[in-house]
């Protein structure tokens, strides 16, 4: 592996680890406005948008080598982006999205 590959991915892994700490930490210092600014909407999006973003970029090669997978692709976004905005639960929403996914995927091998 190339040091220019290794360099990316600690300064990427780096200012990732940053972007989730500092806010927690520099936001502990004011916990009112942590509780219902503008900081706590945003660190409140950050999770859902975070599995969203990862399954658009792992999902987009798969579906464009293998259409069948759309279907499943969408029963667990839509049911991600459900059980998020019920539940406010990350864990469980992603959790639910991937069973979702594997579901589908299983009824149309078995159908098809």
């Amino acid at each position: 592996m190339s040091t220019d590959v290794i360099l990316v991915c600690l300064l990427v892994g780096t200012v990732n680890y940053l972007f989730r700490y500092l806010p927690l930490r520099l936001g502990s210092r004011q916990k009112s406005a942590l509780k219902s600014g503008p900081l706590s909407r945003v660190l409140d999006s950050i999770g859902i948008a975070s599995i969203c973003a990862l399954l658009v970029v792992s999902g987009t090669p798969e579906i464009l080598r293998d259409q069948q997978k759309l279907l499943p692709s969408l029963a667990g976004f839509a049911l991600l982006a459900l059980i998020f905005w019920r539940t406010k639960s990350i864990v469980i929403a992603t959790l639910t999205g991937a069973v979702a996914y594997g579901l589908v995927f299983k009824l149309m091998l078995m159908a098809g």
